[in-house]
This record gives structure tokens, C-alpha cells and sequence, in this order.
């Protein structure tokens, strides 16, 4: 079994957003399907433009996720990201989010996908929002930046701690490079797209003056997003020899 849960938030009350609902409903598309046609994520989309997206309704959905067994669990969220100063813990923000409860924290999800390992052989979690990069690191220890990644778990974040995550013209910066790289441009010879497949993709993409994404992973072999048809024919050749007299 392989599920996701996609989720997009852009009807926030101070500071609406304008391109995450769309992100969140493509890349539950493309991630519905492989290349061929062939079953791919069961995908469960959670967007404001349908329900309001409490936190709450994170924490359930997320609880479901990490329920059971399964080959893969991945998470996407597209909507505001912050770090709180006074206690240094990254959250993902909720609609119904505000100042002392701003959401779910990245620790918190860190904890859940965790603690999902063995019975959930590989977890995916890729947030475009703001200070994403703060994914995984241990929570109130003033930006040490110690990493508390379980096994089997892989983040790929928009930008680092300090950055923010741009959106233009209906579309995040970040997701949209996501959604090129799993539609093919991040693909190997035999059609495999891995998240750190797509992590280089971005990151050659990015100029050296826009936000950087980051990669982290505790895996000792690499989980598929997406397989497409196979690009490529490896032709191997062996020149003829000669011995020099």
C-alpha cells in the first residue's frame, strides 16, 4: 500500500495566499498515477478551497496517514510555515492558526513519522511553506540544527530555516519545479523518480540568489515517487582492443 495526504491551505484570515490549493490539487494529480497509467498513491487532497482546514482537521488526517501498515506514506503541505522565536519550534500553519497556536509543529509531525517505522517502510514529507527547512531538527535548541530523522524517513522543504517559499502567478516556486520533476525531468535511465532524484532537480534549477531547498533522509535504499516510461536505452559497448607494440 502506498498512500498520501495532500494538503493546500490558501483562505488564511490575516495573510491569504494564492497558489496552494492549485499546487496541492497537481500534485495530487500526477502522484495518483505512474507514467503507464498504472496505480500509483492512494491520494487523499485535504484543500481550503472546499473545507476549512483546522488544525484539528492536520491532525486527524495525518493520524490516518501514519495508521496501519504501508510500503510508503508521503505528506505534502502548501501554505504558510513559521518558526516560533521564543521557544525556536517550526509549525505548519493551520487556518484556523494564530499566535501561541499556530498549528501543528514539525517536531510533532517528525514524531509521528517516526515512530511509524517498521510498520511503515518509507515516509515521504515535502512542505512548501516558509522556514520548512527547519523539518528535523530538535525542537527549542536555539538553531543547533541537530537532526532527529527515524529510520526509513526522507524531507525534501522549499527553502532553508531562514528563508521564505515564493509563490507567483498561481504557483509556488518550489512545486512547480517539484511538479516538472516528477512529470519526467527527474526521472533515471529505467523512468525512477526518488525524492532526491527530484531534490537535484530543483536545486540545479534554483538560481544561486533564490530560495535553496533542502534535502534530508535516514534511508538505506531510495523510495520511487513516480515511475514513467523508460526513457532511455542503456546500449553497452565495449570499444575494440589493440596492444601497443
Amino acid at each position: 500500500m502506498r498512500k498520501a495526504l495532500i494538503v493546500g491551505i490558501d483562505k488564511y484570515a490575516s495573510i491569504p495566499l494564492s497558489g496552494c490549493e492549485n499546487d496541492a490539487a497537481a500534485v495530487a494529480g500526477v502522484l495518483e498515477k505512474n507514467g503507464d497509467g498504472s496505480p500509483n498513491f492512494d491520494v487523499k487532497l485535504i484543500s481550503s478551497e472546499k473545507i476549512n482546514v483546522t488544525n484539528d482537521v492536520i491532525q486527524t488526517a495525518l493520524g490516518e496517514l501514519f495508521s496501519g501498515d504501508a510500503e510508503t506514506a508521503l505528506f505534502y503541505f502548501a501554505g504558510h510555515g513559521i518558526i516560533d522565536p521564543v521557544t525556536n519550534t517550526g509549525y505548519i500553519v493551520s487556518q484556523d492558526g494564530k499566535r501561541g497556536s499556530w498549528g501543528m509543529s514539525l517536531s510533532e509531525l517528525l514524531g509521528l513519522a517516526n515512530g511509524a517505522s517498521p510498520r511503515i517502510q518509507s515516509t515521504v514529507i515535502i512542505l512548501d511553506s516558509c522556514n520548512s527547512g527547519y523539518a528535523g531538527e530538535v525542537a527549542g535548541l536555539n538553531k543547533a540544527q541537530v537532526s532527529a530523522i527515524g529510520n526509513g524517513v526522507t524531507i525534501l522543504t522549499a527553502c532553508h530555516r531562514e528563508q521564505s517559499a515564493a509563490e507567483a502567478e498561481g504557483q509556488g516556486l518550489f512545486t512547480s519545479m517539484l511538479l516538472d520533476g516528477l512529470a519526467g525531468s527527474a526521472a533515471d535511465i529505467l523512468g525512477r523518480i526518488t525524492p532526491a532524484s527530484v531534490y537535484s532537480h530543483i536545486d540545479q534549477t534554483l538560481g544561486s540568489w533564490e530560495q535553496r531547498p533542502i534535502y534530508k533522509a535516514n534511508v538505506q535504499t531510495f523510495v520511487t515517487l513516480r515511475r514513467i516510461r523508460q526513457i532511455a536505452k542503456l546500449i553497452l559497448y565495449l570499444p575494440s582492443i589493440r596492444c601497443r607494440n
